[in-house]
């Protein structure tokens, strides 16, 4: 699947990019704050957007209401170490398919990567 990799954090961006590449998935870029996010979002139209809650400019539901408005059937995978029932409640509402907790495996990555294309 073709991916945008959205988190403030390098090196988690780098992780994460070396796993998805491993399991085949293209990376079609990264960004590193709101509104990076959501112009790489427009420009690069990825299958799978991975994208960090907590970042510098805004959060991660900012970046999921835009680029909901811009494609409403985008495949989101939130990326955080937050962990609260209402916050959760409220990022599937707006229409992330999966949260992926921080710290994660490759396979929970490669997991959650599948489950949202629809695969077992």
């Amino acid at each position: 699947m073709k991916v945008l990799i959205v988190d403030d954090n390098d090196t988690i961006r780098a992780v994460i990019r070396i796993c998805l590449e491993r399991f085949g998935h293209e990376v079609l870029g990264e960004a590193g704050d709101v509104v990076a996010a959501v112009k790489a979002f427009t420009e690069l139209r990825p299958e799978v957007v991975l994208l960090d809650l907590i970042m510098p400019g805004g959060t991660g539901l900012e970046v999921l209401e835009k680029i909901k408005v811009v494609d409403p059937l985008i495949k989101v995978i939130i990326v955080t170490a937050v962990e609260q029932d209402a916050l959760d409640k409220k990022i599937l509402e707006r229409g992330a398919g999966i949260i992926l907790r921080k710290p994660f495996t490759n396979e929970e990555l490669e997991s959650a990567m599948k489950r949202v294309a629809g695969q077992p």
